[in-house]
């Protein structure tokens, strides 16, 4: 049916970058999500109703909630794709991040009462009767979510949306859910253990850990989560398509949104060449990048000395050098300064977050070993964070 309805309302839908196409996407699924959750949860209170199951009523009102986190994720969708102002001068983005945080906190708030709910009816319990047909609406809600679940979560990914995956997310823990339910009211055909309330806090107990897992995922972007290494790895094959550049370090990604992030890196060019001409290759390099990742880019170019081969040999020993300290050491802008007395060695260290040496104790460090190796060498080392 989403398929059909895709087909009649998103034109160009395979265009999943297109920032109107992923609002189009956003909002049609978080309308249709609305239209199955209320449906889902006027069987289910009816039926859960006449059989007195407190498992299958809380489920009910946990699909009127979902129904709740679509209209965010419909408002998310449609307040993030606002232009950008002067005040917010890379966009609205973000507020996708903070819809679905939203529906995260939902999904917790909806464990907590379920858990709260099925203690009750621990202490205060009722006679639950089960009929044919609360058992088929229960069959039913399993194939809905399940394929609500399949939706959300393959169309989240081709538009990359974060609210969307915390809302098959929570059909996911919804499917799960309603099987224990379906499980509980069965149970109460056979004995008169309290199955219905221990299910119901079983069921709370796997809401509220979707909750939190749903959280963590929408507050890393938030948060300014690192990019991932296959991004990395696409930017540097972009970079070095455009000779002579030789290498990159310093990638900076700050993401404002699907489609809004801003990028910035250092790239690696030969010393001895026209500065004009390795300008126009900078250029290039930025617009191509821009256009295949749909970000902003800023390029400082760094030139290095390609034809001496002291410096070649000294960077084989830093890099063996640095991997005794720490396997995961960087170096990078190595260049030589010759004296009279003694000539000095420059260069930046990125320091990895596993390492637990302070930013002093790991130049003290590396000095000691180059003093070993180097004794004609003064170090100068500039110790940075690693931002990828």
């Amino acid at each position: 049916m989403l398929t059909l309805l895709i087909h009649i309302f998103i034109k160009n839908k395979d265009d999943y970058k297109n920032p109107k196409v992923r609002q189009q996407y956003g909002e049609l699924c978080g309308f249709f999500g609305i239209f199955l959750n209320f449906l889902l949860f006027l069987s289910k209170f009816i039926f859960g109703t006449i059989a007195a199951s407190v498992s299958m009523i809380a489920d009910a009102f946990n699909n009127l909630s979902d129904a709740a986190s679509s209209c965010v994720q419909i408002i998310g969708f449609s307040l993030s794709s606002k232009k950008p102002d002067s005040e917010h001068p890379f966009g609205h983005g973000r507020i996708e991040y903070i819809s679905g945080l939203i529906v995260s906190f939902l999904i917790l708030l909806m464990g907590v009462n379920l858990v709260k709910t099925s203690v009750l009816s621990l202490f205060h319990p009722k006679e639950v009767t089960a009929d044919i047909f609360s058992i088929t609406v229960l069959v039913i809600s399993i194939l809905i979510k399940m394929y609500m679940y399949f939706y959300n979560h393959k169309i989240g990914k081709k538009i990359g949306a974060v609210s969307m995956e915390a809302v098959a997310k929570d059909s996911l823990s919804d499917m799960i859910s309603t099987v224990v339910v379906l499980i509980s009211v069965i149970s109460t055909k056979f004995t008169t253990f309290p199955v219905d309330g221990i299910g119901g806090i079983i069921v709370g107990c796997f809401i509220l850990k979707n909750g939190i897992d749903s959280i963590k995922e929408t507050t890393e972007p938030l948060l300014g989560a690192a990019p991932s290494k296959e991004f990395i790895k696409e930017i540097e094959e972009e970079l070095l398509k455009h000779k002579p550049i030789q290498g990159m370090h310093d990638l900076v990604v700050h993401d404002y949104g699907p489609g809004r992030k801003m990028i910035s890196l250092h790239a690696e060019v030969p010393g001895d060449q026209d500065i004009f001409v390795i300008h126009e290759v900078i250029d290039e390099a930025e617009v191509a990048i821009s256009k295949r990742f749909n970000c902003n880019v800023v390029i400082h170019m760094d030139p290095i000395d390609v034809n001496n081969h002291r410096l070649e040999g000294l960077k084989v020993i830093l890099k063996i050098e640095l991997a005794k300290i720490h396997e995961e050491l960087k170096f990078h802008d190595v260049r030589m300064v010759p004296g009279i007395k003694c000539s000095k060695l420059i260069f930046d260290v990125v320091k990895p977050f596993s390492c637990t040496l302070t930013d002093d104790e790991l130049v003290k460090e590396i000095q000691k070993l180059l003093l070993e190796k180097l004794p004609d060498m003064e170090c100068v080392i500039t110790v940075d964070s690693p931002y990828t």
